[in-house]
């Protein structure tokens, strides 16, 4: 089953029972008993990336209160990178090949 199918499945009702008429009792209740899994998983991992997320937020205001009790900024931290110059690097020359002299004599 591909993830279009299982997608129209999710969005719609009535194309979810018309693929349930399909299955044996059996196979419903596995596919119930797999789909609650996948939940759990999902519900897990979002748990962890919110608490990510808030330790995160937690870290960076304590850095901004650091921060704004040593008198700084983040200005004061980041130094002005040199910009680079635009357009083509100089050609290097080899200075054996040079200009070569034709021979005109024949």
């Amino acid at each position: 089953m591909s993830n279009e199918s299982l997608e129209r499945i999710a969005r719609n009702k009535n194309v979810a029972r018309a693929a349930a008429r399909q299955l044996s009792m059996e196979q419903l209740h596995k596919l119930s008993e797999v789909v609650a899994e996948v939940i759990d998983q999902k519900e897990e991992e979002e748990r962890k990336r919110q608490q990510v997320e808030a330790e995160k937020e937690q870290k960076l205001a304590e850095i901004r209160a650091a921060m704004n009790d040593a008198g700084l900024s983040v200005d004061d931290l980041v130094s002005e990178q040199p910009r680079r110059r635009r357009g083509r690097p100089p050609k290097e020359s080899d200075s054996s090949d040079g200009h070569k002299s034709k021979d005109n004599n024949g």
